[in-house]
């Protein structure tokens, strides 16, 4: 067996005859040993999740963290499963994770619209989400991973996967993996990430006659991503910022300047709209128009894909005749009985039965709608920076708009809404995760139905999880004030906006100006979720991925030989795993050693609090992953 990842594992053949990195079918590696290791790992990776994205608003997906430790664990306590249990384990890390990454951006909002999150019935809504999301992305697990392999990277996947293979391999992949490694945690260490020594934020915002807003996030994980990803869809994705920041926001940000001087933000009483700052109008308003085109984009792309899930139905019902690896049984099983039971157990949390049959209808309708998109975001741009809470907006908007046609408004009716809501997300979340799981099990060459069944496990284990520490939290939920505990601002958003609704407040014109702006890039045979993600993130998260983009363009360039070219290619794939890998886990304990007070928050000033700061932390972002890569200079020893 070849110790690297071969280049085929990024595309050049069709996914039928790929050939992964373990070609014996009949090797397994799962034992309960693994599922004990995998059960403790879902459990940290969900509570730590849960806890540092309601009082942060941050997440760091687990796969990259959870391939790293398991390696480690699998090395000491199940050496012969090797590489195929450290996959297990990645997957059962990303399962658990994927429940508080979705879960935590509407759970709390039940708390914080006076509500109280019952312990029973959050398990029971975030289990058959699990089921739900499992079955529906296994329906599409063909086509996207298979069929689509080399013309969806599933960025995240193969840094994953390069990370599985270097613990494995040693030699070029594993050196510049570590070099990658060291370059991404040491910039992620000395940034606000974790000590705050140097500002690692480049914003420049335009003056009061044309407000435009340019910020770049000098983040070695997300430039890891651009180069992965590669220019096509990094530039995509920088088109909708620029269309975001450079236009809407600055149009809508002058109209604001002539409102009159007792007219207030709809979403905040205190905020005069004449004063309204660039970053108030982009959250009021642009938001919602890329909200808006993400609803759109994800009704096309569903339809787009509904011969997709027809031939994927049909194809599961004819392999009950085939081999074992060809069998679904599990995923169909799980999709039947998540159908089943939302409605029963929507008649249980809402005593209701109309509303039990609408909610679970309108739920099961939209999960399906974006679980399939966001199984293709994470081959796109992985489960990182997936826009789940873009998604939910989407989503509960329609959902609270037929609540109130059907005069459905009062307090009670809304945490119904918003525990449908849970639904909807937490199965968005997981069809991500588990899509980018599968990729990986595909590339390294493990057993399917195996990795559905450990996934499976840990993403219940993760539910009970995040919902006991939401419940166990309540209490400190609850505060307000200059300076709360927990800040939780997708909870809050989300809050605000099914409140809106109900209560009328809501910038429907927003929405109605993203769904046909979505509309015209789709005449325009545009990407719209690509453009609509670009919109919806922070121009500086899309702006570091363009930079990645960029370096991988320039290695190209300035390689002539083909040969070499390939190799400083698949060695910068290598390196941005690594950048990856130490961004997301030092990213992590950073996170983790703030919100639990070991570290406090530093105001930097001076030069180290500076743009220019932030520029000499990009200049030697970009020159430490270029000379390394360009440092190749023969191929096989020639």
């Amino acid at each position: 067996m070849d110790k690297r990842l071969s280049q085929s594992a990024y595309g050049g053949v069709k996914g039928e005859k790929y050939v992964p990195y373990v070609t014996d079918k009949e090797n397994h590696g799962g034992s309960s040993v693994i599922m004990i290791m995998g059960a403790i790992l879902a459990v940290i990776f969900a509570a730590s999740t849960a806890y540092s994205g309601m009082k942060a608003g941050l997440t760091v997906a687990a796969g990259i963290p959870g391939s790293i430790i398991g390696s480690g664990l699998v090395s000491a306590f199940a050496k012969k499963k090797g590489i195929l249990g450290k996959n297990l384990l990645q997957g059962m890390s990303s399962g658990g994770e994927s429940i508080a990454s979705g879960m935590i951006y509407v759970l709390p909002a039940i708390i914080i619209i006076g509500g109280q999150v019952n312990f029973i019935s959050g398990v029971l809504v975030g289990a058959l989400a699990v089921l739900f999301a499992i079955g529906t992305a296994s329906l599409v697990e063909n086509y996207l991973i298979v069929e689509e392999h080399g013309k969806l990277v599933y960025p995240e996947s193969m840094a994953i996967s390069e990370a599985l293979v270097a613990s494995e391999a040693g030699g070029d992949s594993l050196k510049f993996m570590g070099i990658g490694f060291g370059i991404g945690g040491i910039l992620t260490l000395v940034t606000s990430q974790v000590f705050g020594w140097f500002n690692n934020m480049i914003t420049y915002v335009g003056s009061s006659f044309y407000r435009w807003k340019m910020s770049t996030e000098v983040n070695p994980m997300l430039a890891g991503i651009g180069f992965v990803v590669g220019l096509e869809v990094s530039l995509t994705m920088f088109a909708g910022s620029i269309l975001s920041n450079f236009a809407i926001t600055p149009l809508i940000a002058n109209f604001t300047q002539s409102a009159g001087s007792h007219a207030k933000d709809w979403n905040d009483a205190s905020i005069f709209i004449s004063k309204m700052d660039v970053n108030q109008v982009a959250g009021s308003f642009t938001k919602y128009i890329g909200a808006g085109m993400m609803l759109c984009g994800g009704i096309i792309g569903a339809i787009k894909l509904i011969p997709v899930i027809i031939t994927s139905i049909k194809k599961t019902m004819a392999a009950r005749n085939g081999n074992d690896e060809e069998k679904n049984n599990l995923g169909m099983w799980a999709l039947w009985i998540s159908i089943i039971a939302i409605f029963v157990v929507g008649f249980f949390i809402s005593g209701h039965i109309a509303m039990a049959i609408v909610g679970g209808i309108l739920a099961l309708f939209l999960a399906l709608l974006f679980v399939i998109v966001s199984a293709r975001i994470a081959g796109t741009i992985g489960c990182s920076n997936a826009p789940v809470s873009g998604t939910t907006i989407a989503s509960l908007v329609i959902m609270t708009l037929v609540f109130v046609m059907l005069g459905w408004t009062t307090n009670g009716h809304s945490q119904v809404l918003l525990l449908f809501g849970v639904f909807i997300v937490t199965a968005i979340s997981v069809g991500g995760a588990y899509s980018q799981t599968q990729k990986v099990n595909f590339v390294v060459g493990g057993n399917r139905n195996e990795m559905m069944r450990y996934f499976m496990i840990a993403a219940i284990i993760g539910v009970i999880v995040v919902v006991g520490t939401t419940v166990i939290l309540e209490p400190q939920l609850k505060i307000t004030g200059s300076n709360p505990p927990f800040g939780m601002p997708q909870a809050n958003l989300i809050a605000t906006l099914t409140t809106g609704i109900m209560s009328g407040k809501l910038p429907w014109i927003m929405i109605i100006i993203g769904v046909v702006m979505a509309l015209v890039c789709w005449m325009l045979g545009l990407p719209i979720m690509t453009v609509a993600i670009g919109f919806y993130l922070p121009i500086s998260t899309t702006s570091i991925i363009l930079v990645g983009a960029l370096i991988k363009l320039l290695i190209e360039k300035v390689t002539k030989e083909k040969e070499l070219r390939d190799k400083r290619v698949q060695s910068g794939v290598s390196l941005s795993s690594g950048l990856i890998a130490g961004g997301s886990i030092i990213g992590l304990i950073g996170i983790i050693l703030h919100v639990t007070n070991v570290l406090s928050e530093r105001t930097l000033t001076g030069f180290a609090g500076s743009n220019e700061m932030g520029l000499v932390l990009l200049v030697i972002l970009v020159i430490s992953v270029i000379v390394p890569l360009l440092s190749i200079k023969k191929v096989d020893g020639k």
